[in-house]
């Protein structure tokens, strides 16, 4: 089953009453207790390609209501990794706009204001039950084999008892009443869906004994405010949108439209976390994939794009990732990238930058081969070996960039006066014949007019050139390196 949901018909346009004109707002709202990674990603992208597709609105809200759960720095690097991937908000606490503040820590006074709505309405009520006595209901539940919830015992005192319990200065929280029987709603994705809630759990916590909301209301009344159109997240949420579409109603304001994005599971079925450090945005910034190779990623993933990679269907199937994916996605955008010379200068200094930081010894003494020409012929070279930058500068490529420093050993010194032979030639051919169809043919027939094994001069040279045992063949590394350092490196062995 497919819906397409990204086309807004006119009879989704007349529920959105309470807008002056018509548009489509959507919303990505993280909460900053941890990194971005791909199941987050995916929503706000498709949150962004829904608000582009319908031009629309796309506002980033930073959901930190649960202060406890907050890392510093949080919001800076979302932020910083939605741009990397050049999903850029309309309006976010950056920017700004009509609707803010756009980080929720900073719009109690609209809660707390909200809040006695409800309670005049008698939508909501004050609790003043204690954390011993909930531990207590928590642990009788379990012992009876019952689904643990509240008893909503608050919900019946008279407000009498309410005043004298706020004037004693007792500690509270405000539920809000659920409603008893069915709740349906329409998810734009998976059709009818219908919850119990209250046989479920009891009345919910909307505002905390500190002042804060907790997420369920912040986020009604946040959606409300900003004028969300349509709210499109994950599956996870589905169970908490009647209990979202209650509180709607107990407000009286027009539900936003609701869809619910399949999940995206890791290769091995289970489910992505934030603990998993293979998944969050930062990491593959800093392992060298590309923002268009980790967008792909996502979207051949499944679970809300179909197979061809287009934004117009959503599968309801979860999918898995598949790793290798993202490398191959990331080995065709540095093609891609390298077949415009106008990327040269981005990626030359991306090679730099990324050379310099993994020898920082040899970038002091001036001793690493960085000029443009030879940065742009390795990538070239090595275009259809790697899968991403960094493995530039993998122990198996070191000779791209820096000079070999161990000297010879004795097992190699007899091949002194064959060494000097090589480089004589090499100094005496013109640079145009300088590949590796002819060093190999003139290194092949060398071997065999001086009798010397053909692989173990390979050996030797690759040993000179690059201190390895093993590596790429010895004509491309000579002629990755280029005649001077090539020379240079042979000279400084015989030396």
């Amino acid at each position: 089953m497919k819906y397409n949901i990204f086309r807004i018909t006119n009879v989704q346009f007349m529920q959105k009453r309470y807008f002056k004109k018509v548009q489509a707002r959507v919303r990505f709202a993280p909460s900053p207790t941890g990194l971005l990674h791909l199941g987050s990603l995916r929503t706000a992208l498709y949150n962004y390609l829904f608000a582009r597709a319908n031009n629309g609105t796309f506002i980033l809200r930073i959901e930190d209501t649960d202060q406890s759960r907050c890392i510093p720095d949080a919001i800076e690097k979302i932020q910083s990794d939605l741009l990397w991937c050049g999903i850029i908000p309309d309006e976010d606490p950056i920017r700004g706009g009509p609707a803010g503040p756009y980080i929720q820590s900073k719009r109690l006074e609209i809660y707390k204001e909200q809040v006695l709505k409800l309670i005049d309405n008698q939508s909501a009520y004050y609790c003043f039950c204690s954390d011993h006595r909930l531990d207590l209901l928590r642990r009788e539940a379990i012992k009876s084999r019952q689904v643990p919830k509240y008893d909503n015992k608050c919900r019946h005192l008279s407000s009498d008892e309410v005043k004298a319990k706020l004037n004693k200065g007792d500690p509270f929280c405000i539920r809000f009443k659920l409603s008893i029987g069915k709740e349906s709603f329409n998810d734009l994705i998976y059709g009818k869906m219908e919850h119990d809630i209250a046989q479920r759990e009891g009345d919910p916590v909307i505002i905390k004994t500190d002042g804060y909301p907790t997420y369920h209301f912040a986020n009604v009344v946040d959606d409300h405010l900003m004028e969300i159109s349509h709210v499109l997240r994950g599956i996870e949420w589905q169970v908490s949108t009647p209990k979202h579409i209650m509180m709607y109603k107990a407000f009286n304001w027009t539900p936003p439209l609701y869809g619910h994005l399949p999940l995206i599971l890791n290769s091995d079925g289970s489910k992505l976390s934030k603990r998993q450090n293979d998944i969050n945005i930062e990491s593959f910034r800093k392992d060298g994939i590309f923002p268009l190779a980790v967008l792909n990623y996502v979207i051949h993933a499944g679970g809300g794009f179909d197979n061809k990679g287009g934004a117009h269907y959503i599968h309801i199937s979860s999918n898995k990732l598949s790793p290798p994916k993202l490398l191959e996605f990331n080995r065709i955008e540095i093609a891609k990238l390298l077949a415009n010379e106008k990327n040269n200068k981005f990626l030359i200094e991306r090679i730099i930058k990324l050379v310099t930081e993994a020898f920082p010894n040899r970038e002091t003494n001036g001793s690493l081969h960085l000029d443009e020409n030879h940065i742009i012929s390795v990538l070239k070279w090595a275009q259809n070996r790697i899968t991403k930058l960094n493995d530039l500068v993998s122990s198996k490529l070191h000779f791209l960039w820096i000079m070999p420093t161990t000297a010879l050993n004795d097992a190699h010194l007899e091949y002194l006066d064959t060494l000097k032979i090589i480089s004589t030639k090499l100094d005496e051919t013109e640079i145009q014949n300088f590949n590796k169809e002819w060093i190999n043919n003139y290194l092949k027939e060398f071997a065999k007019e001086h009798g010397i094994s053909y692989p173990t001069l390979m050996k030797v040279l690759r040993f000179v050139l690059s201190d390895l045992k093993d590596g790429p063949p010895v004509a491309e590394m000579i002629e990755i390196l280029g005649k001077d350092s090539t020379l240079l490196r042979i000279k400084r062995c015989i030396s």
